[in-house]
C-alpha cells in the first residue's frame, strides 16, 4: 500500500531518500546523483527537467529500478529496494513500473496489439485476459483503429500512442517517461503531454517525464529542476494543467506525423 504524504495527503508512490549514484571507476569515476531526495505523489505529473549530464536519466533509471543506488534508499509503492538483487528489482519493475521511451522501442514486426499484448504475457498473465488489456489500453490512447496495424504503417505519433497504451496496460503504480516528445512535431508532442496528463489523473499513479520540451510546462502539476546531481528546485505552476481541458480529445485521433 502507497504511503501518505504529510502535505496534500495524496499517496507517495515513489520515495527516494539521499540517492549517491556512482558511475565509472578510478579516474573516469563520476557522482552522476548527490543525495537526491525526491518523491512523487499519485494523481500528478511531475516532469523532471535539466541540461544534458544534470543527472536526470540517471535519476530516472534509479526511480525505475534500472540502476541500484550507491547510497540511499528507494521505496516503490511502499515496497523497499534495498538489497533486492536483479530478479527482485524485476519484479517490482513488472508489478509497478511502465515504461515510456523516446525511440518507442516497438518491435517492426508485431501489431500495434501484440506490442502491448507481449509486455503482459512477460509479467505472466492469460493469454485472454492481455488480449482484453492490451484493446482497452489501446483503446484509451485513441488507437482502436491501429489495433492490427506495424509500426511501420503508423506515424511517430500514433507510435508513442502505442508506447503509452503499453505502459498502461499493466496499471503500473508509477509510469516513468524519458523524452517523451522529443522525436515528435508540435502537434504531437502536445498530444501526448494531453494524454499523459489525464492518465496522471488517476489518484492510485504517478507519472515522471524526463524532458528538456519547453511545449510540456503547461501540462505539469509540479517541476522538479536537476543540475548537477541535485535537485535544484521544485515547483507547481499556477496553471497546472490548464492545455489539458483546452486541448480537443478528438485531435489526439486525427494526428499524423
Amino acid at each position: 500500500m502507497s504511503e501518505k504524504s504529510t502535505s496534500n495527503e495524496q499517496p507517495v508512490v515513489v520515495d527516494a531518500r539521499d540517492i549517491v549514484k556512482v558511475l565509472g571507476q578510478g579516474a573516469g569515476e563520476v557522482q552522476a546523483l548527490k543525495g537526491v531526495s525526491v518523491s512523487l505523489n499519485a494523481g500528478e505529473l511531475t516532469l523532471l527537467m535539466g541540461p544534458s549530464g544534470s543527472g536526470k536519466t540517471t535519476l530516472l533509471s534509479v526511480l525505475g529500478c534500472i540502476l541500484t543506488p550507491t547510497s540511499g534508499s528507494v521505496k516503490i509503492a511502499g515496497e523497499d529496494t534495498i538489497g533486492l538483487g536483479p530478479e527482485g528489482l524485476a519484479d517490482i519493475r513488472r508489478r509497478h513500473i511502465g515504461f515510456i521511451f523516446q525511440s518507442y522501442n516497438l518491435f517492426p514486426t508485431l501489431t500495434a496489439l501484440e506490442n502491448v499484448r507481449l509486455a503482459l504475457d512477460v509479467r505472466g498473465m492469460k493469454y485472454s485476459e492481455t488480449i482484453v488489456r492490451a484493446e482497452t489500453a489501446l483503446g484509451e490512447v485513441g488507437l482502436n483503429h491501429r489495433l492490427r496495424s506495424f509500426p511501420s504503417n503508423m506515424s511517430g505519433g500514433e507510435q508513442q500512442r502505442v508506447a503509452v497504451a503499453r505502459a498502461l496496460a499493466s496499471a503500473p503504480s508509477v509510469i516513468l517517461a524519458d523524452e517523451p516528445t522529443a522525436a515528435l512535431d508540435s502537434e504531437n508532442g502536445h498530444a501526448v503531454m494531453a494524454l499523459l496528463a489525464e492518465i496522471a489523473k488517476d489518484e492510485s499513479r504517478a507519472v515522471l517525464a524526463v524532458t528538456h520540451d519547453p511545449r510540456t510546462l503547461s501540462y505539469a502539476d509540479r517541476i522538479l529542476k536537476i543540475e548537477d546531481g541535485q535537485i535544484i528546485s521544485d515547483e507547481r505552476p499556477a496553471e497546472a494543467g490548464a492545455n489539458v481541458s483546452r486541448y480537443d480529445r478528438k485531435k489526439r485521433r486525427k494526428i499524423h506525423a
